[in-house]
């Protein structure tokens, strides 16, 4: 039982690195990056703390979401 609670703190605390390391990675992007991949600046921390996975769909299924350029 205790190994459990170890194990669980340990992947908390990688994961919580993990998302601090992507937050240093889109600070660091230009607004026209981050317009890029479809998040402004202030929709970082929302993003970080929302994951969504995300199925790759089989191959030559429409790819559901993405926005043509008009």
């Amino acid at each position: 039982m205790l190994s459990r609670l170890f194990k669980a703190l340990a992947e908390r605390y990688e994961d919580w690195r993990r998302r601090e390391q992507a937050y240093r990675e889109l600070s660091a992007l230009d607004d026209r990056s981050l317009a890029d991949i479809g998040i402004s600046r202030s929709e970082i921390p929302y993003v970080l703390a929302h994951r969504v996975e995300r199925a790759v769909p089989p191959a030559g299924a429409p790819i559901r979401g993405f926005r043509h350029a008009a």
